[in-house]
């Protein structure tokens, strides 16, 4: 009687756990639509000669790629390339030596005012592009590096603080203590035990910051719109506005350039996104 009763609850047990699957997978099918709606009616308009003459999530008439054509042709997009890959590479490099090396510091060392430090870093969050504008702009100006790479560099480098640190910090916190007391122990100083050691177990944790700040540099348009004047610097979210006249808007000019635009941020996640899910993977886990 009690094995019966044992194999009937085993099997309500089995047949909860098939219903949850499929309620699982039917919204996990239901969030990547969603998610996945825009970029792909935005592709389909981009084919389409007239997209307001065929609106809507339907395959267009006839296959046009005259917009493609010209973003290549006309518009010279691989010097807007250049400038995205410059601005946001350099951009990148330079936020996540910073950042590492604090990171590293407020997760494995006490010191004073700590918690105040941590809490200061983590606001930058919360404080809108918008809101630091008229000072960012007057320090820009100050140091000559308007209408420069030089200027949108600086201020990519000192923003977005917040993601890319709460990232490596925690990333670094999993880390066992063992590894640095062993390391004291051969004689290794604080550098050195960055650099030889911890560096290299927090590689996904820091990959992952350096591809989530590279994509939001990438697709920047606020600074990059109101720091760089001169077109032959400009930036590719900057080029969208090159498809807008007071009158009229090319809509399948800027729909083929914004599937243009997309592709360079979906191959770099592509390829690393297996340092983005042990890095998360990584990070729920302490020990």
């Amino acid at each position: 009687m009690k094995k019966k009763n044992e194999n009937i609850e085993s099997e309500a047990m089995a047949g909860v756990g098939t219903v949850g699957k499929i309620v699982c997978g039917i919204v996990m099918v239901f969030l990547c639509f969603i998610s996945l709606f825009p970029v792909i009616w935005v592709a389909i308009s981009s084919l389409k000669k007239d997209p307001l003459a065929e609106p809507g999530f339907t395959l267009p008439k006839e296959i046009y790629l005259e917009g493609y054509i010209g973003v290549f042709r006309d518009m010279n997009i691989l010097q807007y390339f250049y400038n995205s890959f410059k601005v946001a590479g350099l951009s990148v490099i330079l936020s996540i030596i910073m950042i590492s090396m604090a990171a590293y510091v407020v997760a494995r060392m006490e010191f004073k005012f700590k918690g105040i430090i941590t809490g200061m870093l983590m606001a930058t969050l919360f404080i809108p592009p918008t809101a630091m504008t008229f000072p960012v702009y007057n320090l820009i100006n100050g140091l000559k590096i308007n209408d420069s790479h030089a200027g949108l560099i600086l201020i990519y480098t000192c923003s977005g603080i917040a993601v890319s640190f709460m990232v490596i910090r925690n990333y670094f916190a999993t880390i066992p203590t063992e590894l640095e007391e062993a390391a004291k122990i051969d004689g290794c100083t604080y550098t050195q035990t960055f650099m030889k050691i911890m560096l290299p177990i927090a590689r996904p944790g820091i990959l992952t910051a350096a591809m989530l700040a590279f994509m939001n540099y990438w697709n920047e348009y606020y600074w990059a719109s109101m720091v760089l004047i001169t077109k032959e610097l400009k930036t590719v979210p900057a080029i969208l506005a090159q498809f807008q006249t007071a009158f009229s808007t090319n809509y399948n000019g800027m729909f083929s350039a914004i599937v243009v635009i997309l592709l360079p941020p979906m191959i770099l996640f592509t390829c690393f996104s297996k340092y983005f899910i042990e890095a998360l993977s990584g990070g729920a886990v302490k020990g």
